[in-house]
């Protein structure tokens, strides 16, 4: 990407930042189709990803969401995916799906190196369908972990010049269980089994009392994200005003 239209990217996002520090998380996917109308929300269709898509479905009715179907997620969220999508209204909906024939044909790839398998069937996939976008909505909060106690609304990707939009950066953990019981939207069915973090079914356990919300997920591994905010292995976050 050029200096000048990094420097650019990284200005406007500064400045919508700082803007919309203490605005609601409606006012933030506002402002962002606004500033970014070719925008997609790409959705886990996880445990607390119905708040966002609500939201986004209110803010932009025919929002278009991205959904990574990695053929190896519970058949539960597949059947929350259709759920969710009809609930909603979610009429732009886009399934992705990798081509695993050659590099996991038997589909033990992420028992050998879970961060290839999630490069395979996640990372290169998404890259590929956000070739179409100016940026990408996610629904990425502060509280989730470590590695993102400092996630600002806006980000820009250095290596690809696409905004990315975090609406609910500053929610907590109450504010979205809250907005689910308000809004009377349906729960993933296997929150109640004891899965507050959803991903792929061979990589994600159930979380006992008292733990992480987040341990279930690549539990024993010295991994905590699925790579698709890395780029090279690094995490990729600029123009950070919070």
């Amino acid at each position: 990407m050029p200096l000048d239209h990094a420097a650019s990217l990284a200005a406007r996002v500064d400045t919508l930042n700082t803007e919309l520090k203490h605005h609601a998380a409606a006012d933030v996917l506002r402002r962002a189709f606004r500033a970014t109308p070719n925008l997609a929300l790409v959705s886990s269709f996880g445990a607390e990803s119905v708040a966002l898509l609500h939201l986004a479905s209110k803010v932009k009715p025919d929002v278009q969401v991205l959904f990574i179907d990695t053929m190896l997620l519970f058949p539960e969220t597949l059947a929350y995916q259709r759920d969710v999508a009809m609930k909603l209204g979610l009429k732009k909906v886009q399934i992705l799906r990798a081509d695993t024939s050659v590099a996991d044909p038997d589909d033990t790839l992420h028992q050998r190196d879970p961060d290839a398998c999630c490069n395979l069937r996640k990372t290169q996939v998404l890259n590929e369908a956000l070739k179409d976008f100016d940026g990408w909505i996610t629904g990425r909060k502060r509280y989730q972990s470590g590695k993102r106690a400092d996630l600002p609304a806006f980000e820009v990707e250095d290596a690809t010049g696409r905004i990315k939009v975090n609406p609910l950066a500053h929610w907590t953990r109450d504010d979205v269980q809250t907005y689910m019981e308000e809004n009377n939207l349906p729960r993933h069915p296997l929150v109640a089994q004891g899965y507050p973090s959803i991903g792929c079914a061979p990589c994600t356990s159930p979380v006992a009392e008292g733990e992480d919300p987040r341990a279930g997920r690549w539990r024993g591994q010295d991994k905590d994200e699925c790579g698709i905010h890395f780029v090279d292995g690094k995490m990729v976050r600029t123009g950070g005003t919070t």
